[in-house]
């Protein structure tokens, strides 16, 4: 659907993220899903928050990570895969890339066969175990605002400006630019670029991506091209 260069997508620069989850609270509360949880205190000390992953009632997570280079925070969410495999493997179209670049879900549609939690590399839908009537959940990149032409609400909400939206043509250049013109700072690698042909989330750090808990060693090519013939 659409383009790739002409999505919309979110660059995700790692070295201006300081953990503060604005982020999530900002996405918790525009899609009224609980407040994320917050660290507990002892004495003067706060003690940080376990490393969490995505959940049903949680679509973005900020985790910290120990580094070469100290602490880094990373921001995790749905990849909004140029070719997403969740889209690709839903039998009833529930699960699809729209036109403007999200991957959404549509509960009329589904069938909850779970294919595209399977299908994930990235393990991105989850599914309402606890629910009578049970939904699968992942962040769509606020796609309701953007039709709207609005802006995702992690990014309104993100003070540091760690977080930019945009057409992913744009975000790419944005991306070349900050690592080409500050030598040292980033990493030579803007993952999401090419990973599993292409995400709509893109990121630049100044670490490598494995000691962030990156998947390092997908496919360039889309999953779906692997059963094409199929």
């Amino acid at each position: 659907a659409g383009e790739p260069e002409d999505t919309f997508g979110i660059l995700v620069d790692l070295t201006a993220c300081v953990g503060c989850r604005t982020c999530e609270k900002a996405c918790a509360y525009a899609h009224e899903l609980p407040q994320p949880p917050e660290p507990e205190s002892t004495g003067d000390a706060q003690v940080p928050l376990p490393r969490r992953e995505t959940s049903e009632c949680q679509w973005t997570v900020v985790n910290g990570h120990q580094t070469s280079s100290g602490e880094v925070f990373v921001k995790r969410q749905c990849m909004h895969c140029v070719t997403p495999a969740c889209a690709t493997a839903c039998l009833t179209k529930a699960m699809t890339k729209t036109a403007e670049g999200p991957v959404i879900w549509r509960a009329d549609k589904c069938m909850g066969c779970r294919y595209c939690m399977v299908a994930c590399p990235f393990g991105s839908p989850k599914f309402e175990y606890d629910s009578p009537i049970p939904k699968i959940q992942k962040c769509r990149m606020c796609w309701e605002k953007l039709v709207d032409g609005e802006t995702p609400a992690c990014v309104d909400f993100c003070v540091q400006e760690a977080l930019k939206f945009g057409k992913r043509g744009e975000l790419l250049e944005i991306a070349r630019q900050r690592i080409y013109q500050n030598s040292g700072k980033y990493v030579s690698h803007i993952f999401g670029e090419h990973e599993v042909g292409g995400t709509g989330v893109l990121y630049i750090s100044g670490v490598p991506f494995e000691e962030l808990g990156f998947p390092t060693d997908l496919d360039e090519v889309p999953i779906a091209e692997h059963t094409r013939d199929f």
